[in-house]
């Protein structure tokens, strides 16, 4: 499996940014999926963003969409989170994941759970 390593989680005011870290190891990193997903106290792990190595497509929740963004960095073997605008209710464990899967056309596999690696998870606590 693929070793993930989130970083830069902490505590954060409402209308703040962070920026969210994931380093990848493991894999030939063109061919893979690559997805954030969050879980909130009490509440079922969620799909955030997704993106592809090799055609760098994006894919961001209804929920965070104008608000966060998913980048990559080849050199690096990172993906990243950059959460702008946030609020109380982002308050959760991120979590990086990956997958060797492609996402063919009309897939949505991707948003749920299902990765085949994921990380150990970075707190982000967004305060009023």
């Amino acid at each position: 499996q693929v070793q993930l390593v989130e970083s830069g989680g902490g505590l954060v005011q409402a209308g703040g940014s962070l920026r969210l870290s994931c380093a990848a190891s493991g894999r030939t990193f063109s061919s893979y999926t690559m997805g954030w997903f969050r879980q909130a106290p009490g509440k079922e792990r969620e799909f955030v963003a997704a993106l592809t190595w090799s055609g760098g497509n994006t894919y961001i929740a209804d929920s965070v969409n104008g608000r966060f963004t998913m980048s990559r960095d080849n050199a690096k073997n990172s993906v990243y989170l950059q959460m702008n605008s946030l609020k109380p209710e982002d308050t959760a464990v991120y979590y990086c994941a990956a997958d060797p899967r492609s996402i063919p056309y009309g897939s949505t596999w991707y948003m749920r759970d299902e990765y085949a690696s994921w990380g150990q998870g970075t707190q982000v606590t967004v305060s009023s």
